[in-house]
């Protein structure tokens, strides 16, 4: 059974604000009116005005013994009832009586079969998008209060999202056997079978995670993508199920072990095993790019190291060129030129080893001015073709806009690939390439124009990887990479729309208008900063015209402010952090995000204990291991571990962690501090294990890594973080952030260090194509 606690269902809280009160439970003028024309009597008129300001907020009725006092005193002091007025019906019929007269009065009709119905058709309709159980209660609830009808019990709302979330899902299972055959279904079920010869089972190896992106981890995970599709191309099978139902069962099917997966009725087995072989086919084609992207990256970091060491040996030989050519230059400024003059430079030249070995001397330190690593890019580049070709092999790519010359010469490549000649004597569009490439790439040979093969193929795998970053070269069967223009509402459809989407955010509806409102809009800005700028004490222009923000002067505490926290260093208590946890989760219930990847209730023995010592070791970085060996016997390593993998994740812990964020947000305090209107977005570099496709060697912190990036309001509470790797650009996640933030504190302005600049909200969605 769902627990009550992990939905929407409407109950009321422990605790009430003074601000609440007034503002949810305050009777207004047309309410007090009507009940006084409904009820006769003080006890009678106040037992009526608790239950309609009750039905109002809980959309049903409540046991008036339910009701907080709190809520009692607070509409009593509004009515201006004596104390001796208790809450309480002494006939059931009056109390039956009122709460028909108050459901005419709010326009809600009573649960009935047609109510059920409609709930039924809502939950139905869900169910072959959703399957956590509460999601199905909440829109069962959502769809009652649309159609204004009077909330049932919970239990009645539990029994029928089970029994029709039951139906919706063994139509699927059913659905998808059917369309095996027996021999394919006794091949996927072996997955879950043990051999001698190995340690763990096939099942195990479909939850294999990438490794560190090297040279050699990128071909172990070809060769696991190899394997993954001898299991067959299962996408057939599941074109009827949703994208998100389809996560959801590999979601399920990845916590559970082999044999635990054995336990499991056939229809169902079967049928989250192909969701996650789905699964761990799409995310290995993920992870096959990030790699072929990070290795890229390394190769041409590595071009430029070495250009820079170049460089460093040259300066000798530039030195050296620039003596010689000064020493020719006093010859021809000395006497006039003639044979004798032409004697004294080849004379010059000689020692040297000539015109020639000093002419090659100084095309060697051309071709790497302005920058111009690309020539060095070769040689990090050839212990990797191999591995780059198999990876086209392995990969389909499409493009995504009407330019094709890559994809051309992706073909044009693994065409040749079996080529080891210096020269490509075929022609091909480089259109794409800059000059640079295009100078490196071609060679003229008489009257015919070469392709050099070495820095063809570096050239079009450089590109491809831009191409795959800018979303232009999309992967098939990829998620990450694939084509975005599947994901968008077709024009037809927009054009119907956009009149309305600019008026809801104020923006003028036609081309012309819209710039100019552009135009004005930065106009206005820019006055606005150039009115301010005298007064500006941070930021100055300096004398070639770039702005610089200059560091705040330190303010020393005065001896006030240190006898102040002092003495609250003094009077305040010492907390145990378990004990805290406890008390937020006392006030805010955030453990009730936890629970097993089918939605279904814990049936961990002490659920709330086992989640609060679960958070308190993975929130203090201590980890299971260490974590249980200091509780001593508490809990085991194991039990923390499971319910790590088993009932916790990033989208649960988001959602616990918006609930403790709208409780702070109700305090006294944090308001003295911001309004949260304001946030900085920074990221802070915590060490990673080594082996993840997420750790990198930061060369600014040093060691390996992820970013944490925050986004954190003026009221000092963190709103929300995300994990990124180093060397992200990190105003990306700027937005990110501002869409997955979905507490009450909606910031309208950050403060981003990347730039070191405020940034309006509507600004960056604006020049982010939102």
């Amino acid at each position: 059974m769902t627990s009550i606690e992990r939905t929407a269902y409407p109950r009321l809280k422990r605790y009430f604000t003074a601000k609440e009160l007034t503002e949810i439970y305050t009777p207004t003028k047309s309410e007090i009116a009507f009940t006084y024309r409904t009820a006769k009597g003080q006890s009678n008129i106040f037992n009526l005005i608790v239950l309609l300001k009750a039905f109002q907020r809980l959309g049903y009725f409540p046991k008036l013994s339910e009701i907080p006092n709190s809520i009692v005193n607070h509409i009593r002091g509004c009515l201006k009832m004596p104390t001796e007025i208790v809450l309480g019906y002494e006939n059931n019929k009056t109390m039956y009586r009122h709460r028909v007269a108050i459901r005419e009065y709010l326009k809600v009709n009573d649960f009935d079969k047609n109510a059920r119905h409609l709930a039924a058709l809502a939950v139905h309709e869900s169910a072959k998008v959703m399957d956590n159980p509460a999601d199905l209660i909440n829109v069962a609830i959502g769809e009652l209060i649309k159609q204004r009808y009077e909330l049932p019990g919970f239990y009645t709302l539990d029994r029928l999202v089970r029994r029709i979330r039951h139906l919706v899902n063994q139509k699927i299972f059913n659905f998808v056997i059917n369309r095996l055959e027996q021999e394919y279904i006794e091949y996927i079920n072996s997955l879950l079978d043990s051999y001698p010869t190995e340690r763990l089972t096939p099942f195990n190896n479909l939850k294999q995670l990438p490794k560190r992106p090297t040279r050699n981890h990128l071909n172990d995970l070809l060769i696991h993508l190899t394997w993954l599709e001898t299991l067959g191309d299962v996408k057939p099978f599941l074109d009827q199920i949703t994208a998100t139902k389809i996560q959801h069962f590999a979601a399920e099917a990845r916590v559970l072990t082999a044999s635990e997966m054995k336990a499991i009725k056939l229809p169902k087995r079967i049928t989250i095993l192909l969701c996650l072989i789905y699964s761990a086919q799409v995310q290995t084609r993920d992870n096959l790019i990030e790699m072929f992207l990070k290795r890229m990256r390394s190769i041409h970091h590595k071009a430029k190291e070495e250009l820079d060491k170049l460089r460093e040996k040259q300066q000798s030989t530039i030195e050296r060129l620039l003596r010689i050519f000064t020493n020719v230059l006093e010859i021809f400024v000395d006497e006039p030129v003639n044979t004798e003059i032409l004697g004294q430079v080849n004379q010059v030249f000689a020692p040297v080893g000539g015109a020639q070995q000093l002419l090659n001397e100084c095309e060697a330190v051309n071709a790497y001015k302005g920058n111009n690593y690309i020539p060095l890019l070769w040689r990090f580049y050839k212990s990797h073709r191999r591995v780059f070709f198999r990876l086209l092999s392995a990969l389909k790519f499409s493009s995504t806009t009407s330019e094709q010359s890559v994809v051309y010469a992706l073909n044009f490549l693994v065409e040749n690939s079996h080529r080891r000649g210096e020269f490509i004597k075929d022609s091909i569009n480089l259109d794409f390439a800059s000059p640079q490439w295009q100078k490196l790439v071609f060679t003229q040979q008489g009257e015919h124009s070469k392709i050099i093969r070495r820095h063809f193929e570096v050239c079009v795998f450089s590109y491809l990887a831009a191409e795959l970053r800018s979303g232009d070269i999309c992967v098939h069967g990829s998620e990450d990479y694939a084509d975005h223009r599947e994901q968008l509402l077709p024009w037809s459809e927009c054009l119907s729309l956009i009149d309305q989407y600019c008026q809801n955010l104020g923006l003028v509806s036609t081309a012309v208008g819209f710039v100019e409102k552009l135009k004005s809009m930065l106009a206005d800005t820019a006055q606005k900063v150039d009115e301010a700028y005298p007064d500006n004490r941070q930021v100055v222009i300096n004398d070639q015209g770039e702005p610089v923000l200059k560091k705040p002067p330190r303010h020393e505490l005065s001896l006030q402010a240190k006898a102040i926290i002092e003495a609250v260093s003094e009077r305040f208590p010492e907390r145990n952090l378990i004990d805290i946890l406890k008390n937020v989760d006392y006030w805010t219930n955030f453990t009730r995000h936890f629970g097993p990847m089918s939605g279904s209730d814990p049936k961990l023995e002490r659920a709330i204990e086992r989640y609060l010592l679960t958070t308190f070791a993975y929130g203090c970085n201590l980890g299971p291991t260490q974590a249980a060996r200091h509780m001593r016997g508490v809990v085991t390593a194991r039990e923390l571990s499971f319910v790590n993998r088993r009932h916790v994740n990033a989208d649960k812990l988001n959602a616990a962690l918006t609930d403790i964020i709208n409780r702070y947000n109700v305090l006294n305090l944090p308001k003295l501090w911001g309004d949260g209107s304001t946030a900085a977005a920074d990221g802070t570099k915590y060490e990673l294990y080594e082996e993840n496709l997420l750790s990198e060697y930061h060369i600014r912190y040093g060691g390996y890594g992820g970013i944490a990036y925050h986004h954190v309001a003026d009221s000092y509470v963190a709103l929300f973080s995300h994990f990124i790797s180093c060397g992200t650009w990190e105003a990306v996640y700027i937005i990110e952030g501002l869409l997955k933030n979905k507490s009450d504190i909606q910031p309208d302005t950050i403060h981003a260090d990347t730039q070191g600049q405020s940034t309006p909200v509507f600004a960056v969605f604006l020049f982010a194509g939102y």
